[in-house]
């Protein structure tokens, strides 16, 4: 029996998966083993364990979520999108801690901490994949277009702009290149650009203006001015983690012989890109961007070669809003952006963005499935 065979989906991008999340296990261990050593009462094995376990659910899930047909998730879009809002509304009330910071952005659920964000972003890009279509022939008037298209994104980002900024802006970036394939007419396109631009806008101000010095505003504004300060104080984490990336050059310490991983309080999630540069250099930076640009390459070609609207959307927003966490994680460990706490797509530790991950990769899986002549060359 070929058990090559049996693999449900794009065989490349099953490979990518299972390298980077094979590569994660070794960089979490590496990155973590110390600050678990010190805090978890000498188990240095502990974040590691943590990870395997969200890794093993992960894939657990886009196994099954790539035997399912995509076309199901046409069905229960709506669905998932009203679950991803109670859990948002739910979040904002409850504003838990997590180990005595404030963390409005997570809710807890059975013992596990969970980000509805990530539920939400998955969540919208179904929705809007789904209304593009159904709506297709009534997309020229405002009514259809603002209300089951340009008010879903209004929302979303609208809840989840107070706390998590950066999500909030790939969630809206991806949106625009959803709606733009998806053929909005450009009056409805400019409609939401503007008017996202001025409820932006109002929100600063107010929040600003009510708002405690421990808020999220002031979090963005303490970043972005770090980022421009000379001051080593207001940078220390990306300071460590320059220091981290000079220290590994081009070739690279070697695996396990970071220094600055001691030094580094994220560095098995936020900051895990500079750690992999300080253990395995430029080389081994250059190897896990080309994997994160194959990736993508795969899922557009997946996505040109639908025949169906819906999976040509779907795939390309999952692709991207993806593609996109990777591409801000890696330009904050390199200092060229501001701070945005998003993590390394199945490289950095992680619990629910590993789950809503592994989730959206399967739905490429279940897509790229139905296309009947996709080139393995």
């Amino acid at each position: 029996m070929d058990v090559y065979k049996l693999i449900k989906g794009d065989k490349y991008i099953w490979t990518i998966v299972c390298l980077l999340s094979i590569f994660s296990v070794v960089m979490v261990y590496s990155s973590s083993s110390y600050l678990a050593f010190a805090y978890k009462s000498g188990n240095s094995l502990s974040y590691l364990f943590r990870h395997l376990f969200h890794l093993f659910i992960g894939f657990l899930i886009m196994g099954l979520i790539a035997i399912v047909p995509y076309k199901y998730f046409y069905n229960i879009s709506y669905f998932i999108f009203c679950i991803s809002l109670i859990m948002i509304f739910f979040s904002i009330k409850t504003n838990i801690k997590i180990e005595g910071v404030n963390a409005s952005r997570w809710i807890k659920l059975a013992g596990f901490t969970f980000q509805p964000s990530e539920l939400a972003k998955l969540s919208l890009f179904m929705l809007l994949s789904r209304n593009l279509v159904h709506y297709k022939d009534k997309l020229h008037s405002i009514r259809f277009s603002f209300i089951p298209i340009l008010l879903p994104i209004l929302i979303i980002c609208s809840l989840i702009l107070p706390s998590d900024f950066s999500s909030a802006a790939i969630i809206f970036l991806v949106s625009l290149i959803i709606i733009f394939v998806g053929g909005l007419n450009f009056k409805s396109f400019f409609l939401l650009v503007i008017s996202s631009i001025i409820s932006f806008i109002i929100f600063f101000k107010i929040s600003k203006t009510i708002s405690s010095s421990d808020s999220r505003v002031f979090t963005w504004e303490s970043r972005i001015s770090s980022y421009f300060s000379s001051k080593n104080k207001l940078n220390y984490q990306v300071n460590q983690a320059k220091k981290a990336i000079y220290l590994g050059g081009v070739w690279g310490k070697g695996p396990g012989k970071s220094i600055q991983k001691y030094f580094l309080p994220q560095s098995s999630s936020d900051f895990i890109f500079a750690i992999i540069i300080e253990e395995y250099g430029r080389i081994g930076a250059l190897i896990i961007l080309s994997l994160y640009l194959f990736f993508i390459y795969r899922v557009l070609k997946i996505g040109v070669k639908c025949e169906d609207q819906f999976a040509l959307m779907l795939s390309i927003g999952l692709g991207l809003s993806i593609i996109s966490q990777a591409f801000l994680n890696m330009l904050v460990a390199v200092n060229l952006i501001p701070v945005t706490g998003q993590t390394l797509p199945l490289l950095s530790a992680g619990g629910s963005s590993v789950w809503i991950t592994c989730a959206s990769i399967g739905i490429i899986l279940s897509i790229s499935k139905s296309v009947k002549k996709l080139n393995y060359e």
